[in-house]
């Protein structure tokens, strides 16, 4: 637990230049960990998964993983490319991006033949996860014929197949039933359990308890402002309604006035 895996020292990052998304993040992932981030829409969350898993860079400060600082011009290197692609897998928001080979068992194969796995080995973490995650009667559908559910179990397991050693999930229940989200969260459970770091981002508070050693909140600033345990974050109500993770609720009963705090839960907006 002690390994760092990735390091962000006062990074800032905007779009196209002009709109800030990340200003002077600080954080320190270490293997093996449950890492949640939490904050309203457009408060970076997204941003931040898409640099850790190498999609986008830091304008200003540092980024390291696995030891070594993270530049664009390293993906150069084939070999460096393969290799943080083996062992980093992101879960979009949106699964229609992740999601586009003509059939489901395409997309869930295309990773790991593109990264050389074994065909063997391809094969047994591919029936693994068809049955882990009940969607035999998927493999020869299109995946855009799918619905929220299932396109989400799908490009977890297009993600999963690949055995990658840092998870990183945005959004994974969002939009999901009870019993789908159950499943999900017991395979992250075990993907942990067997020694991954899992990375979340997630407007869901019901989850983060279970899913989570530190939390990480993120203010409409686009910066972090707190991170602790999961039980000190979620008792800070304070906290959580200045950045709108919770709002209060108001109703009356028997002639008084009741206030009580609502989770915010189930967005599909991408930041």
């Amino acid at each position: 637990m002690d390994k760092l895996i990735f390091e962000l020292q006062d990074v800032y990052f905007s779009y196209l230049g002009r709109y800030p998304a990340l200003c002077g993040v600080d954080i320190h992932i270490r293997r093996g960990e449950r890492i949640i981030l939490v904050g309203a829409n457009g408060s970076g969350k997204s941003t931040l998964l898409q640099m850790l898993d190498g999609l986008i860079f830091p304008d200003r400060g540092i980024l390291k993983a696995f030891g070594g600082e993270l530049t664009e011009g390293r993906f150069n290197d084939d070999g460096f490319s393969k290799t943080f692609r083996k062992n980093v897998g992101l879960v979009f928001q949106n699964s229609d991006i992740q999601l586009f080979c003509p059939t489901v068992k395409e997309d869930i194969l295309f990773g790991p033949l593109q990264l050389g796995v074994a065909k063997k080995e391809i094969q047994r973490r591919f029936d693994e996860l068809v049955h882990v995650l009940d969607i035999a009667a998927l493999l020869d559908r299109s995946p855009h014929q799918l619905s929220i559910g299932e396109k989400r179990k799908v490009a977890i397991a297009s993600t999963l197949v690949i055995d990658p050693e840092v998870l990183i999930l945005d959004e994974p229940t969002a939009g999901l039933d009870p019993l789908t989200t159950r499943h999900i969260i017991d395979l992250l459970l075990a993907a942990n359990a067997a020694g991954k770091t899992i990375i979340t981002a997630t407007h869901d508070l019901h989850i983060v308890e279970e899913l989570s050693d530190v939390v990480y909140v993120f203010s409409q600033g686009k910066r972090i402002i707190r991170h602790g345990s999961p039980q000190e974050i979620l008792s800070d109500s304070n906290l959580l309604q200045a950045n709108n993770l919770i709002h209060m609720h108001s109703h009356r009963h028997r002639g008084k006035t009741h206030i009580h705090p609502h989770l915010h839960i189930y967005h599909h907006e991408e930041e």
